[in-house]
């Protein structure tokens, strides 16, 4: 076994340089800190995995932090689903936190901000604040109400508190440089008034913090030592580090903040806007549709969290954005299920084979491998008799040497089963094969020892017992954009570019041994794919969700 270690990353070095220079190892705290306003998807995976991660390694704590700031868009079913998909993944988080727990502190900082004469209530427009702070090459213009007492600042702040101020009449901003070339700094807005009812306080707020100024200081009131963020917020750090040295003691750890750049996933959108579309457009049945990049669609498509945290650990931590090709996230199932899938026989489109020299009324059990990859899986007994339905693309009257599945004349093996030869097919008045007629060998049994059992030809078939065959419905899953990527071209709506072939329904035959499938119970249907039981599913009507299939049929 190589005892090669891997690489740091970047964010890795960044640590263990600050572990050099500023910390200790019990200073490293981590955070992964969501807004509830949404389903999390598998860009947030990444981040999940980023900093749970980080925390394995170090064996430092990680937060669960919502950055619930928003009572407009906001709710406890966002929080909820969260929890829930962190903990599917397979982390556990050492506090489950809110910006909402500090309110009352941060609400009590802005008052000392006021005090210092560091902040000030605006009560311009949004539209002239905006039109004040200038541009990335001419400096802001200062508010008419940047030169506001003290007094008369604690007092309006007091109103929008109490509720006392309408909506959009005073916003409460920092007084930093509005000829800081960073525009961020040009006296950012710190609270806004909204008269909204809040997911955890109720009606007891009237004024709710921006993010800015509740992100970092929630950081620091934890004690997390470093904030990882994606690269948009990059130019936010120095407003960051200036409210953060605002609060505390000269002496106390001020938490970092360091970005990386995000990983975009082909033949996908991830902007929480473009995904509410496909939902209230009902271009997808609910934000846990299987086509969904959202981590609770990824697990009813049927992804495993080895699946996710493989993927977001093979793809790294950079510092410029690209393109991940999503093949490599089937990939990663694909090779998690191969080792994992007990397999089983489906029969997706039907076409019925007789052997018309079995025993008319015979059934025998015969013996077939869980999973090869698996000696600890075991075995099952799947029923045999006269009548079978294999796939109907299984099966030609007439075909070249390449083809060697089932043909006139030639034999086949079907698997677990016997080698088989077709001799006749019968049709309807339309020419359309209703079924096929074949002999068998019975002494070709496989691992039955017999020398018949050992020969060879080329082509083994699935297929599945007539008499005991279960229906089921079949939900073919396919990639919901049909480009690599659907905002790529900004003369079309990215809706334009969606699959019409990404969902195909069938009705299905498949072995009995699946009549007692549960829900997220996942198997591999031979020669087929990869499949998981859907939520959907009950005892008299199983229906199966198309993973993954066998190999990629994207590739050029």
């Amino acid at each position: 076994m190589s005892t090669e270690k891997k690489p740091l990353n970047f964010i890795e070095q960044i640590i263990e340089e600050d572990l050099k220079n500023d910390y200790k190892i019990s200073d490293l705290k981590f955070r992964f800190p969501p807004e509830p306003n949404g389903f999390l998807h598998i860009g947030h995976a990444s981040s999940i995995c980023l900093n749970f991660g980080l925390g394995e390694k170090y064996k430092a704590p990680v937060n669960l932090r919502f950055d619930d700031t928003n009572p407009i868009k906001e709710e406890t079913v966002y929080v909820d689903s969260i929890k829930k998909d962190v903990a599917w993944l397979g982390f556990k988080w050492a506090e489950e936190c809110y910006a909402s727990d500090y309110f009352e502190q941060l609400y009590n900082w802005s008052v000392d901000l006021i005090k210092t004469g560091d902040a000030y209530v605006d009560s311009q427009t949004s539209e002239a604040i905006a039109e004040q702070k200038g541009t990335p090459t001419k400096p802001g213009t200062a508010s008419p109400y940047r030169s506001r007492s003290v007094e008369e600042n604690l007092s309006l702040f007091e109103d929008m508190k109490n509720g006392d101020t309408a909506e959009k009449a005073h916003v409460l901003r920092a007084k930093i440089d509005m000829s800081s070339p960073n525009m961020i700094m040009r006296d950012p807005v710190m609270y806004r008034c909204l008269h909204k009812a809040h997911h955890r306080t109720g009606n007891d707020w009237k004024i709710y913090p921006m993010y800015d100024w509740a992100h970092g200081e929630s950081d620091f009131i934890e004690s997390i030592s470093h904030s990882f963020c994606t690269l948009e917020f990059l130019p936010h750090r120095e407003l960051y580090n200036w409210f953060v040295e605002r609060v505390g003691k000269p002496e106390d750890l001020k938490p970092k903040q360091r970005e990386f750049a995000r990983r975009n996933l082909s033949h996908t959108v991830v902007s929480k806007r473009k995904l509410a579309q496909l939902v209230e457009k009902n271009i997808v049945s609910s934000w846990d549709d299987p086509r969904m990049p959202t981590i609770s669609g990824l697990r009813r498509r049927g992804y495993t969290p080895e699946s996710i945290r493989n993927f977001a650990d093979s793809i790294g931590i950079g510092k410029r954005e690209n393109m991940i090709d999503v093949a490599h996230l089937e990939f990663c199932v694909r090779d998690d299920l191969n080792k994992k899938a007990p397999r089983v026989m489906g029969v997706l489109d039907p076409l019925k084979l007789v052997i018309t020299n079995y025993p008319e009324d015979q059934t025998e059990w015969l013996e077939a491998e869980n999973n090869p990859e698996d000696e600890s899986a075991g075995s099952r007994e799947m029923p045999f008799s006269k009548e079978l339905y294999i796939e109907k693309e299984d099966f030609r009257e007439e075909a070249n040497r390449k083809f060697f599945r089932l043909k006139l004349g030639k034999e086949v093996r079907l698997k677990n089963a016997y080698i088989i030869k077709a001799e006749d097919v019968v049709k309807d008045e339309d020419g359309n094969i209703l079924e096929v007629h074949c002999t068998y060998d019975p002494e070709s049994k496989s691992g039955s020892g017999t020398e018949a059992s050992k020969r060879k030809v080329k082509g083994t078939l699935h297929w599945v017992s007539i008499p005991e065959a279960v229906e089921a419905e079949v939900r073919l899953y396919d990639r919901l954009f049909s480009v690599e990527d659907p905002t790529a071209d900004k003369d079309k709506d990215f809706i334009d570019f969606i699959n019409p072939e990404s969902l195909e329904v069938t009705k299905a035959y498949v072995e009995p041994s699946l009549k007692s499938a549960k829900p997220e119970d996942k198997v591999q249907f031979q020669r087929i794919g990869y499949f998981c039981v859907d939520q959907d599913s009950t005892s008299d009507h199983l229906v199966f969700n198309r993973t993954v299939t066998l190999r990629d049929n994207w590739k050029k």
